[in-house]
Parts: structure tokens; C-alpha cells; sequence
């Protein structure tokens, strides 16, 4: 990667967390948002965090529908995935403090005790 290239994925970078921020200013309790700038996370990471949690929602409501009780492999697949910086146990509060898929993080909540 060029220097070039390395310049404009950071200004990118700077872009998103600028946007963050602002949203920040109306609302300090976004909890998540801040781990996203604090863990210099990129857009495309999170957009793949966002797609993953619909996903493992999806799976939750169906295991649940079908009689499920235990729902660990859906916790472990999560964490597994999280960009190798964050840390489950802050995403998991972060997100239900921002009310970001709540049953979901509320089941994995459950593992953290």
C-alpha cells in the first residue's frame, strides 16, 4: 500500500469517528460508539460486527423457538469474530447499554458471571 492509499484510509477512518462523535454529543451514553473510536475500529468492521449480531440474532430466535436453553456456541462464535483489539466482555456491556441487539446480549451477559 502506498502512501497515498495509506493517507486516504486514514482520513476515512478520522471521517467515521468524526460522525461518531457528533452523535456522541447528543447522546454520551453510547457506550459503544466510544469503544468503536477508542479501539480505532473502521466502518467495515463494523459493518461486520452489525451483520454478524443479525445473524446471531436470527440463530438465538430461532434456537429458542425450537426449545433451546443453552446458547453458548452463538456466545463463542461472537467472540471469535470480534476484531482481535476489543474484548468481549466490554462489547457485550457497551452494546446493552446502547440497547444494540438486546436479547442477544442479554442471553450472552448470562456467560460473563
Amino acid at each position: 500500500m502506498n502512501e497515498h492509499e495509506l493517507l486516504l484510509k486514514r482520513i476515512n477512518l478520522l471521517e467515521y469517528h468524526q460522525k461518531l462523535l457528533v452523535k456522541l454529543i447528543n447522546n454520551p451514553n453510547l457506550e459503544f460508539y466510544k469503544l468503536i473510536i477508542e479501539y480505532g475500529l473502521t466502518e467495515q468492521e463494523i459493518d461486520k460486527f452489525y451483520y454478524l449480531c443479525n445473524e446471531l440474532s436470527i440463530k438465538l430466535d430461532k434456537q429458542k423457538a425450537e426449545g433451546y436453553v443453552y446458547f453458548h456456541p452463538l456466545f463463542v462464535e461472537l467472540s471469535a469474530s470480534l476484531p482481535a483489539k476489543m474484548k468481549i466482555e466490554e462489547v457485550i456491556m457497551a452494546c446493552l447499554l446502547q440497547k444494540i441487539h438486546e436479547p442477544l446480549f442479554q442471553e450472552f451477559e448470562k456467560y460473563l458471571k
